[in-house]
């Protein structure tokens, strides 16, 4: 039995196969294409046609993929959604879609805001108004809408009246309408959890686009045994339909599938990863093997969202950014880069631009190229410039580091040779000969996961009940996901005392992630 793991990025589309033993069959890097089903449809056949490995023994297929995040960045393929928002009159002073940009507010066909919603403390701050609402819905029944986004005040403390609306959604618009409901989606805070909830809704059309292009890509290869699943932002899978639900949980996947990788690879449970591409470095932080959340919200598109999104520093670094020297005589290595071009630009290939490859060729670090093309490159200049490099990588490692102490530090992508194998801050710097397919290899040995976040009054209901409680819905919430109950375990868990809330009132979050199933 093996498994089939792809990430596709920005410059590269990569490939691996794992068997049983979640060792590395074989691995392929493939250009990403302006199609990337092309991209797709290649990598899997070179990675099949290296291995020779018998298409029908590939039982599990996981893609990764940056086509919600394209979306969203470039304004395209987004469909026409409705958004209802429950808190009349409470919210009315705060409009929907508040601080969006003009060109992305056109996917709203029709708004609402329509009577109901909570208070902090669960209580109702007025009735669902069904009457305004059935008639928002009819409206986008008779616009041809076929996707809705609801959210509802403190709806994270009671959902009651989303679940309400979202039952006369379908009862009006029919059981084929997309719902979007922010308590599923989104924390505590309404204008950024709307904000996720409307995203989620507006990507359905691309989420049906990519599941069912990686199935037929797949399909059209031969692969017709694999059970299909999409990586999420928390390092973990979801399958098929749940992706089609939760589209927006795919943006950020590759930071996460490397974090994964790497974790794999270097068997270290907490440690910085350092994702080195092209163009850009990635930084995150895992912690008991999976990767460290965003305390904070996140600008997706230059939409504030607060959903869950992994905690990530990226810097202009990468194998093609350019190295200049000043008249000084300082020398700066980026932010811009040759990105795809490298095997066309930079010194090493017969181009004409000095690269941080270069550099690293220059020096010995690496034998890529011919190395006789880099020889004319002072050794000061080119000291100066792996300097500017650890400088760089140093300050972003601090930036991820939670306290003075050193940390284990584990380089990926397939720019890490441009990295020392000494920095400061690190207690150790690992690297592995796959490095360069963390995230494809991330994608293919994930679990699946399932998180529970909701406030616990310990006063009605006391603490080890309440947590108990949690642990057993992150439990089915991961079953719901793909995960065999038998397999599944909680990862992570916490209960942050909030004390602006009445009584002894908790944010309990709970995370438990299991097996494939």
């Amino acid at each position: 039995m093996y498994k089939l793991g792809i990430d596709v990025g920005g410059t590269n589309t990569d490939a691996v196969l794992i068997d049983e033993n979640l060792d590395v069959v074989s691995s392929v890097k493939q250009h990403t294409t302006a199609n990337i089903y092309d991209g797709i449809l290649n990598a899997v056949r070179a990675v099949l046609e290296q291995s020779g490995v018998d298409r029908s023994e590939i039982r599990q297929a996981m893609l990764g993929t940056t086509q919600c995040t394209n979306a969203i960045v470039e304004r395209k393929n987004l469909a026409p959604i409705g958004i209802l928002r429950i808190g009349a009159p409470a919210s009315r002073g705060i409009p929907l879609m508040v601080d969006w940009s003009e060109d992305l507010k056109t996917i709203a066909v029709g708004t609402a805001i329509v009577g109901g919603g909570f208070e902090y403390d669960g209580k109702e701050i007025a009735p669902f108004d069904t009457a305004a609402a059935g008639a928002f819905f009819r409206e986008l029944k008779e616009k041809d809408v076929k996707s809705v986004a609801i959210s509802c005040v403190f709806s994270t403390v009671r959902n009651d009246h989303e679940l309400e609306a979202a039952k006369l959604c379908r009862e009006i618009m029919g059981k084929d309408v997309h719902i979007s409901i922010s308590s599923e989606i989104g924390s505590m805070g309404l204008i950024e959890r709307e904000n996720a909830t409307i995203l989620n809704a507006a990507l359905y059309k691309v989420a049906q686009s990519f599941t069912e292009g990686f199935a037929q890509s797949l399909a059209d290869e031969g692969v017709t045994n694999a059970q299909v699943y999409l990586s999420q932002n928390d390092g973990t899978l979801m399958t098929m339909d749940y992706a089609r639900r939760y589209p927006i949980l795919t943006i950020a996947c590759g930071p996460t599938n490397s974090s994964r990788g790497a974790c794999y690879l270097s068997k270290l449970k907490n440690a910085v990863v350092i994702d080195v591409g092209g163009t850009t470095t990635d930084l995150g932080v895992i912690q008991n093997g999976f990767p460290r959340e965003s305390g904070v919200a996140v600008t997706i598109g230059g939409v504030r969202t607060n959903f869950r999104m992994p905690d990530v520093v990226s810097i202009g670094l990468g194998g093609g950014s350019i190295v200049r020297q000043r008249e000084d005589g300082t020398v700066t290595v980026g932010p811009d880069s040759v990105g795809y071009q490298i095997t066309e630009k930079a010194l090493c290939f017969g181009g004409d631009v000095c690269t941080a490859t270069d550099i690293a060729v220059r020096l010995g670090m690496t034998e890529l190229g011919d190395k006789t093309l880099v020889a004319h490159l002072d050794r000061d200049f080119a000291e100066k410039a792996l300097a500017a490099i650890r400088s760089l990588c140093e300050d972003a490692i601090d930036a991820m580091k939670v306290s003075s102490q050193d940390v284990d530090v584990i380089l990926v992508g397939g720019g890490s040779i441009i990295l020392p194998a000494d920095l400061a801050g690190a207690k150790s710097v690992t690297q592995h000969k796959y490095g360069g397919v963390a995230n494809a290899i991330g994608s293919a040995i994930s679990k699946v996961s399932g998180t529970y976040e909701q406030l616990m009054d310990y006063d009605k209901i006391p603490r080890e009940e309440a947590l108990a409680k949690a642990k057993a819905e992150a439990v089915e919430l991961a079953v719901a996901a793909g995960a065999i109950r038998e397999t599944v375990e909680i990862i992570d868990a916490e209960d942050v005392p909030l004390q602006y809330y009445p009584g002894n009132t908790a944010r309990v979050k709970i995370k438990a992630a299991g097996d494939l199933a």
